[in-house]
């Protein structure tokens, strides 16, 4: 039996069946009022029968005023209870466990989607030619701030509530709780700003929050970067003491990854040649990391053998192996692997052949959202999509929301 077969307990007391996981990538396919879809719960129908030990949902996001994505769930009040259930069921009967993954984007809301536009500090995007999708944010009230950390834990206990297994707390890619901890968009001189200790007393706050209204069984993970990669900004020795204030705390699974908007560690074509050609981006950070903490650590990012998942697993860098894209294009992924039907596969990074739109990023994350919703609809990935319809989808909702928005 290989070792991504075996079980593992999370210090929680939660047992997961195996160390694959599905980690998050944001569907964008819940209603234009940000409720779930039948087709959303479709989509992890078809995932849980593969059987992996753990899947992630795309962003969940806490405040329907402050959306990453025009489509995204959003759980502040219970008015979508049922189909909240109904998406938590579809892993009975597989083992697996679904959590969601809590999020709010702060200054990573698009303008058209968004009314107001918060962050930690009236500091705006620098995205070149896109800059201008985005607001200038407001800073945020202290009053404010509590009152998001306040969400955080109303949504983690109505899912909790819905029957969901755990929750994950999005700690990365330049959403909120990134913009916190990053020096570059956190630029408050109060409790919430300046040093190390105050720009993370955010994510502590939330952590804490979310583990008094779940209790101390329930598992909370969280997804942090190992450096957002700007100069200036969130290092490396950073991540790692929030990693181990977080561990202090009772973290239970902390999950790396890396990059923002600004710099998107964590969309391929982004990565240097080099770093594509080796899998598992993150690697070398999360073996760094394992030499500060004992809770369970799982890495996200570029693997795309068996082989290197396995040994990654055998050498104790990680405990749970997290994929993303490969799910959206092989929804059985976990099965087919353990079965042996599956030693490799693949995750391209689709253009639309216009090298601007490419460059902001308006393809490939909208790509892989399409091939999720083609599996909500019953349908097989398709793997020779174009991506400028890919492209046209995602444009078509911002302009659709930017109407329920006015």
């Amino acid at each position: 039996m290989k070792l991504l077969q075996t079980k593992f307990s999370l210090p929680s007391g939660s047992l997961l069946q195996n160390r694959i996981a599905k980690s998050a990538m944001s569907e964008n396919i819940g209603t234009m009022k940000n409720a779930p879809t039948k087709q959303l719960i479709k989509a992890y129908e078809v995932w849980a029968k593969g059987k992996p030990g753990l899947l992630i949902t795309g962003n969940v996001m806490v405040d329907s005023q402050a959306l990453g994505e025009a489509r995204n769930v959003v759980v502040e009040d219970r008015s979508n209870f049922k189909l909240l259930q109904a998406w938590a069921k579809t892993v009975e009967g597989t083992g697996a466990q679904i959590w969601p993954q809590l999020n709010h984007p702060g200054r990573q809301a698009f303008a058209a989607i968004n009314k107001e536009v918060v962050a930690p500090s009236a500091v705006s995007l620098k995205m070149g030619g896109a800059s201008s999708m985005f607001k200038k944010p407001t800073p945020l009230t202290e009053d404010a701030i509590w009152k998001i950390i306040k969400r955080f834990g109303n949504a983690a206990k109505i899912m909790q509530d819905a029957g969901f297994s755990g929750c994950q707390i999005h700690g990365a890619h330049g959403y909120l709780v990134s913009q916190f901890l990053s020096p570059l968009s956190n630029t408050r001189n109060d409790q919430w700003g300046g040093s190390l200790e105050n720009r993370a007393r955010f994510v502590l706050e939330i952590y804490k929050e979310i583990r008094a209204q779940v209790g101390a069984k329930y598992p909370i993970g969280i997804k942090i970067n190992s450096a957002d990669f700007q100069r200036g900004g969130f290092s490396e020795e950073e991540s790692m003491e929030v990693v181990r204030l977080l561990s202090k705390e009772g973290i239970d699974l902390i999950e790396i990854s890396g990059g923002t908007y600004e710099k998107p560690a964590m969309v391929g074509h982004k990565q240097k040649k080099s770093t594509q050609e080796r899998e598992a981006y993150f690697l070398d950070y999360i073996e760094k990391v394992r030499t500060i903490t004992s809770k369970p650590l799982m890495l996200t990012g570029g693997f795309r053998t068996v082989a290197v998942m396995e040994q990654a697993l055998v050498d104790g860098k990680l405990d749970i192996v997290g994929l993303a894209r490969p799910f959206c294009l092989y929804p059985e992924l976990a099965q087919d692997i353990f079965s042996g039907k599956t030693t490799a596969f693949e995750a391209p990074f689709p253009s639309s052949g216009i090298r601007f739109i490419d460059k902001m990023g308006g393809v490939e994350l909208p790509w892989y959202a399409l091939q999720i919703g083609r599996i909500g609809k019953g349908k097989r990935p398709k793997k020779n999509l174009s991506g400028l319809t890919a492209f046209y989808f995602s444009t078509k909702n911002m302009i659709v929301k930017s109407f329920f928005k006015n």
